[in-house]
């Protein structure tokens, strides 16, 4: 019979006391890419999932005092017109399927938030899925990147032809590269951070690996509650559970099988089965060393850090790329609130 495992009681976060929150609104970018090789982003290899479907969301921040931000806006509507021809070049040779039916800017403006209202666009990090299109911002609209862009990334496309990144993105508008080197260190967790509106409400966190100068967001919904964005601090729900924070439980419900009998609970030994290191207190899956990351050994000491939040029940971990959010309305801006509750996106 399968041993399954009491729950350690988690780490302290230490993340100061507020009463100050941020509205809190998720964007379904409509980006949609299929035919991802899951060994770019995943390993060890499982049978079955060799292929990765993927939306892209983005996010509506709105201080207490109105000021509006977004973080990431996922891949460029016409993205083969408006991307760097080094990344149209890739994604071809690796024969991604690619579809996005709107900009980010489109949606905003179709659920009446003016261009003119958002202060800046952050970048989790500079990979095309994730930049949009910010040229179609205003030069009032600031651009804010993660430590180093500036010197490992400028000049862009065209005046270097083999950036990944377009020069219209933060031409003719400020960039700002955030610095964690503060007196004294914030620390939230085992991330380096930096208070973004200074009240508490949302934090910037360091989480280098997967791209230099990544960052990830802390968003407070309540005083007491709280929305991990994680960018591609992983891909898969899988690569930040079971924990011995959050171990795999005896049976799981609802059931996250398809074509499962209405009401009847999934055993955990299944899975357990199904696990390469048949572990209930270790994630299905690690940062693959297969080409995504740019260090892969400092990603996964991100994502290590993550985990000691994912477990918090009061604290909603939603990465860029999970399909298991997409019931939330394609195209809609939906509050997060709607989404928290603890638990997160599952492991199948």
């Amino acid at each position: 019979m399968a041993q399954f495992s009491s729950t350690t009681a988690p780490p302290l976060l230490n993340i100061p006391a507020s009463n100050h929150v941020v509205k809190l609104s998720i964007i379904d970018t409509t980006t949609r890419m299929n035919g991802l090789g899951s060994s770019m982003f995943l390993e060890p290899a499982v049978k079955g999932h060799e292929y990765l479907s993927a939306p892209a969301y983005g996010f509506l921040i709105e201080s207490e005092s109105g000021i509006k931000i977004l973080f990431d806006m996922g891949v460029p509507q016409k993205w083969e017109e408006n991307s760097a021809p080094i990344m149209v070049d890739l994604v071809r040779k690796l024969g991604w399927e690619i579809s996005v039916t709107k900009n980010v800017s489109d949606i905003l403006v179709e659920h009446g938030i003016a261009l003119e209202s958002i202060s800046s666009v952050i970048w989790s990090h500079h990979h095309w899925d994730h930049t949009g299109n910010p040229s179609l911002f205003p030069s009032t609209t600031s651009l804010t990147v993660g430590p180093g862009f500036k010197a490992n990334m400028l000049p862009g496309y065209p005046t270097n032809p083999d950036s990944p990144i377009l020069e219209s993105a933060y031409k003719d508008r400020q960039l700002v590269e955030v610095s964690f080197d503060q007196t004294p260190e914030l620390r939230i967790g085992q991330f380096r951070a930096l208070d973004y509106f200074g009240d508490g409400s949302f934090y910037l966190l360091d989480s280098p690996g997967h791209a230099f100068g990544h960052i990830c967001g802390l968003a407070r919904t309540t005083p007491d509650t709280f929305v991990f964005l994680g960018g591609d601090i992983c891909h898969h729900s899988g690569q930040m559970r079971p924990t011995e924070y959050l171990p795999l439980p005896e049976s799981i419900f609802p059931n996250p099988f398809p074509g499962k009998v209405k009401g009847i609970v999934c055993p955990g030994s299944i899975l357990l089965d199904l696990h390469p290191r048949h572990s209930t207190t270790e994630p299905f899956y690690r940062v693959s060393s297969g080409g995504a990351s740019s260090d892969p050994l400092e990603a996964q000491k991100s994502l290590n850090k993550l985990t000691d939040f994912d477990c918090y029940e009061n604290i909603f971990t939603i990465i860029a790329h999970d399909a298991t959010l997409l019931d939330v309305g394609e195209g809609t801006v939906e509050v997060c609130r709607r989404l928290q509750g603890g638990g997160g996106s599952g492991v199948a």
